[in-house]
Order: structure tokens, then sequence, then C-alpha cells
């Protein structure tokens, strides 16, 4: 790009008014660690390498706009264990203190990966219900999305290397 990065127009993009509901997937050469962080902590809602197949590609593009996260599956395995190995010690964010204990519930199993059908067997809730916590625990974070949430979580040390991924609830088959 001429003038700007794709970082720096993510954050243009992201912190203008007039471009609240428009969400950005950067699709990219650089398979760089440095690079998915930085486009994540801009704004970012999805980061792919221009590898990615065109069928997923579309997949892709269709999931952000619909306001869904999205990351490459290599550079989610990235970003996991890096967050793993880089302990943090941020305080914990603005508007945590607003959150339910079921909220928090949800943000933590948000963290780890877990989908909403996923989250709603661990916690035996339905699925609309863990929609809703979600939403909430957004707006109250003040987070645009999933991917977000999941920076702020491991940054914040709301989560931690041991506990990535939960113990098998009642309805969740642990084979799986």
């Amino acid at each position: 790009m001429p003038q700007l990065d794709g970082i720096q127009a993510t954050r243009r993009i992201v912190e203008n008014t007039e471009c609240q509901s428009t969400r950005v997937l950067i699709l990219t050469t650089f398979d760089l660690d440095e690079y998915v962080f930085e486009a994540l902590r801009a704004g970012a809602s999805g980061f792919l390498l221009k590898d990615t197949p065109a069928p997923q590609l579309t997949s892709a593009v269709r999931m952000i706009a619909a306001g869904d996260a999205l990351l490459g599956s290599t550079i989610t395995r990235r970003l996991i264990e890096e967050f793993l190995a880089v302990p943090r010690a941020l305080p914990p964010p603005a508007g945590f203190d607003e959150l339910t204990s079921r909220e928090l519930d949800v943000f933590r199993l948000v963290a780890t990966g877990m989908s909403n059908a996923e989250i709603a067997a661990h916690l035996v809730i339905g699925e609309t219900t863990v929609k809703t916590h979600v939403t909430r625990l957004l707006m109250k974070l003040g987070l645009r999305d999933r991917v977000q949430a999941v920076v702020l979580a491991y940054e914040a040390g709301i989560v931690h290397p041991a506990n990535t991924r939960p113990a098998a609830g009642p309805d969740r088959d642990p084979q799986r």
C-alpha cells in the first residue's frame, strides 16, 4: 500500500466514527506473529494469509461481515502459544467489574476458543443465552468481537496457560 500499511489503515477505519459497523479482514503475505498481534490490537476482526483457498476466503469475508472473528488455523495456534509463553501483568480491563459471574464464565470459555454451541453444552445453558452473554460482555468491556476478547483475556491474566481448554462438562464428550 503506497501511503499506509494494513495496520495503520485498520486503525484509521476502526477509529472513524462513520465506520462503526465496518469490520476489517487483513489478507497478507506477512506470516509474522508481531504483525498478527498488531493487527488485532489495531481492531482487525480477522487475519488470513494470501495463500488461503478461495472458498475459505469467501467464507471468511461472510463471517467477518456478519460480526464474527476469524484467524487462519496456523495463526490461531501460534497466537495461543505466544500468549501462553509470555505472561502478561495488566490490570483487569475497564468494565470487568460490571460482568456478572455467568458473563465471566462465558468470557473465560470464549478465551479458550470455544464456540457458542460448545459453551452452551459446557455450561448446560441454551446457545441463545450464550449469545446474549457474549454480546453483553463485549459491550461492557468495549470490545468489537471475540478476537479482541481473547487477546484481552490473555493480556489481563483472566485466563492462564493451565486452563486454555476446560474440562468436559456434563453434556460434553471429552473424546471429541
